[in-house]
C-alpha cells in the first residue's frame, strides 16, 4: 500500500497521468467504478500491485492501468481478483484460473502466486483441491425418479465432469473447483438427472389417496381476514422488505440489534431490513392515497421476520394482524371496537365481560410510537392467570405522522395472531 500522492499511472484506456487522489476525482461520474470508490476513498494509503519493474499494473479495488491491458500479443497473464467476501472470490479465481488454463502453453497448468498478509500469515493461491462429497444410490434414484445401480450412476455423473467412486452402498463424488454450486447431496440429483435425460425419467401416476386441509396458520388468518374485511376496512398487502429508518426512527423506535434481520447487500435503501411491523407498509400505504376521502380504514394480515438465535436459521416468520385507521379526528374507539370484534371471532372476550377463562385487557403503557397516555398494550391472559403482550394499540404521535408524510390523526392497532393456534 501507497500513499495516494505516491502512486503514478495511466488507468486503463485513458491517457492522462494520474496520481490516486486524481484517479477518485476523475471516477466519480463513472457508473460502473463509482460504486466502489468508498473502499478507499478515506484511506492514508492505497492498495497497489506493481510489476518487477515497479510499473503499475493495478489499483484495486477500481481499475488497471494501461500499461497492463491485455492484447492478442499477450502470453503471461496474472489474474488478480479484489472483493470483501474470500469465499467468492476464491470460488471466482477458481473458475477463471481452470478456464484459462486450457490455453497455455502446457495446457491445465498454472502457476500459483504466494499472498503475505500484514500479520505474516501466508496463503498459496488458487486452492484447486476438490471436495469430497458422499451420496447413497438409494437416494439419487429416489430424488431423480429412475431405477439405476451404482456403477450405472457413477458413469452418468462422469459426463457432468463429476468423478464418482462406488466404495460399498456409497457413492463418493469427488467436486471440481469448478462447481461451487453443488452444496448438497441434491445438487448432485440435479446432474444425475441432466446426464439421464429429463425426456427419460419414467412418468408415474400417484396413486396416493391424498385429502388436502388448510395451514392451520393460514386457516386463522383467514378467519381474521374475514372478520375485518366484513367490518368494512380495505385489505393492502405491503412489501416485506422496508428500509431501516421507516421500521424504527420514523416510529420513534430504537433498534437494539436483537430484532431485525438486516440484508448484506440491499439494492436500495427501501430495502434494507426484512419487516418486524406490519405498521410502516401501511402507513405508507396512506401515505400514496391521501386523494381519497377519508376516513382510510386499511388493515394487512401478513408475515413480519424477527430474529432468533433457538432456531436453525436464526430467524423466524410472525404472523401479524395490523388495522390503521386514519380521519380528521383519531377516533381511538373505532380500532379499539374492531380489535374487540377480531378477538370475539377467536372465543376471547375482554376482561369487562369475563373475569375468567381466556381473555384479553389494554394495559397502559409509555410506547415512544403512540402519543403519551394513548398507548396501550395488548394482553392476552390465559385460564391460569398468566399473560401475554400480543402487540399495541393507540394513537400515533405527530412526528411519526409527520415521517410518513401525514397531516390527519391515525389511530392503530398490531397484534400477534400465532397464540391463538
Amino acid at each position: 500500500a501507497q500513499r495516494p500522492e505516491d502512486i503514478q499511472f495511466v488507468p486503463l484506456n485513458q491517457t492522462e497521468s494520474m496520481n490516486g487522489r486524481r484517479v477518485i476525482e476523475f471516477y466519480e461520474d463513472d457508473q460502473h467504478i463509482k460504486k466502489f470508490l468508498h473502499i478507499i476513498r478515506d484511506s492514508p494509503v492505497y492498495p497497489v500491485v506493481y510489476d518487477a519493474k515497479r510499473r503499475v499494473m493495478s489499483l484495486p479495488p477500481l481499475i488497471n492501468s494501461e500499461h497492463s491491458k491485455i492484447s492478442l500479443d499477450t502470453r503471461n497473464i496474472l489474474i488478480e481478483i479484489t472483493a470483501t467476501d474470500l469465499t467468492k472470490v476464491n470460488m471466482t479465481l477458481n473458475i477463471l484460473v481452470t478456464m484459462f488454463s486450457k490455453y497455455c502453453n502446457e495446457p491445465f497448468t498454472v502457476e500459483p502466486v504466494e499472498v503475505v498478509y500484514p500479520d505474516g500469515k501466508k496463503f498459496v493461491y488458487p486452492e484447486l483441491e476438490q471436495r469430497l462429497m458422499a451420496t447413497t444410490g438409494e437416494y439419487l434414484n429416489g430424488i431423480v425418479g429412475i431405477e439405476k445401480s451404482n456403477d450405472e450412476i457413477s458413469e452418468l455423473l462422469k459426463k457432468m465432469s463429476l468423478e464418482a467412486e462406488v466404495q460399498g452402498d456409497k457413492i463418493n463424488v469427488k467436486l471440481p473447483a469448478t462447481r461451487p454450486d453443488i452444496l448438497q447431496e441434491c445438487d448432485i440429483a440435479e446432474d444425475l438427472a441432466i446426464a439421464f435425460g429429463y425426456n427419460r425419467i419414467p412418468r408415474v401416476q400417484n396413486n396416493e389417496a391424498t385429502v388436502a386441509a388448510p395451514h392451520p396458520l393460514n386457516k386463522l388468518s383467514d378467519i381474521v381476514r374475514r372478520e375485518i374485511a366484513l367490518a368494512g376496512w380495505t385489505e393492502a398487502l405491503t412489501l416485506s422488505l422496508c428500509s431501516h429508518d421507516n421500521n424504527f426512527a420514523h416510529l420513534r423506535r430504537k433498534d437494539n440489534g436483537d430484532e431485525v434481520v438486516v440484508l448484506e447487500n440491499p439494492k436500495s435503501s427501501e430495502n434494507q431490513i426484512c419487516r418486524t411491523l406490519l405498521l410502516p407498509g401501511l402507513l405508507k400505504t396512506v401515505c400514496e392515497n391521501k386523494r381519497y376521502a377519508l376516513p382510510l380504514r386499511v388493515f394487512e394480515v401478513s408475515d413480519v421476520v424477527l430474529k432468533n438465535a433457538a432456531v436453525e436459521r436464526g430467524a423466524q416468520n410472525q404472523r401479524h394482524a395490523c388495522a390503521l385507521y386514519a380521519s380528521n379526528e383519531a377516533r381511538f374507539e373505532i380500532v379499539q371496537g374492531l380489535l374487540d370484534e377480531v378477538m370475539k371471532s377467536l372465543n376471547v372476550v375482554s376482561v369487562v365481560e369475563a373475569n375468567k377463562g381466556v381473555r384479553y385487557c389494554l394495559e397502559e403503557a409509555d410506547i415512544p410510537t403512540y402519543l403519551p397516555g394513548r398507548g396501550a398494550n395488548v394482553m392476552l391472559i390465559n385460564e391460569d392467570g398468566s399473560s401475554l403482550e400480543l402487540g399495541t394499540i393507540g394513537i400515533l404521535h405527530p412526528e411519526v405522522l409527520g415521517n410518513f408524510d401525514l397531516k390527519t390523526p391515525v389511530s392503530a392497532f398490531e397484534i400477534n395472531i400465532e397464540p391463538f393456534l
